[in-house]
């Protein structure tokens, strides 16, 4: 499995669930009037946590993906993806309405995309349904999701192996989130390496491990 990160939640995952079957998603893709360019993508599986303009820009995706919007069980292509049900911005009354937590299982590894996740715990139900995490893709950047303390809580909820930030603040981002070093500095870090892509198999994730991995933009 390869995973790459072109900023904010956009993620792009390349599996192989089957010898020689690669199969390519892409996960909350963003319009260029955040500030960021928007990269060339093409996908069998699309996923859209909720419908805001940093999130949903579906018609930046080739190769006519099968799209994911809401929560539900999905079996495509031999890869099983699991929609929950949660809130975007709890404090706030959940004024920002609602969002899909995705959970994808491929390669016998778990991944778990939190989406715009902006409750202070997870409930009892949705630990439930997430179930053991190999690899968390978490928001840390506050202001319209959860702070860098409260992504450390949910990450103590979910005890992940891998956990790779997302959603703070990068250069020329014109939506203003923290930096990815008060994420850091909440686990006792200045910085840590970064890698272009995160090339991964189920023997190399070791069951007594947790680490952080930051992915290059």
């Amino acid at each position: 499995m390869n995973i790459i990160w072109h900023g904010h939640s956009l993620f792009q995952i390349t599996t192989n669930p089957q010898k020689n079957s690669a199969v390519k998603i892409v996960i909350d893709p963003y319009d260029k009037s955040i500030g960021l360019r928007v990269p060339k993508l093409e996908a069998d599986i699309l996923l859209v946590t909720h419908q805001h303009y940093d999130h949903n820009n579906i018609k930046a995706v080739s190769g006519n993906p099968f799209l994911i919007e809401n929560p539900g069980e999905y079996d495509v292509k031999n890869v099983f993806i699991e929609g929950i049900a949660s809130f975007h911005d709890e404090e706030q009354g959940n004024k920002r309405g609602e969002n899909t937590i995705y959970v994808i299982e491929s390669e016998n590894i778990r991944v778990c995309h939190l989406g715009d996740f902006g409750q202070k715990e997870l409930t009892e139900q949705q630990l439930e349904k997430i179930g053991d995490v190999d690899i968390l893709m978490i928001p840390v950047g506050g202001t319209y999701t959860i702070s860098a303390q409260e992504a450390a809580k949910i990450m103590s909820q979910l005890e992940p192996h891998i956990t790779i930030p997302m959603h703070y603040g990068l250069p020329n981002l014109k939506i203003k989130l923290e930096p990815i070093s008060k994420f850091l500095k909440a686990f006792g870090l200045k910085s840590l390496p970064s890698l272009k892509k995160l090339s991964i198999k189920k023997k190399d994730i070791l069951s007594d491990e947790a680490k952080i991995v930051i992915l290059e933009k």
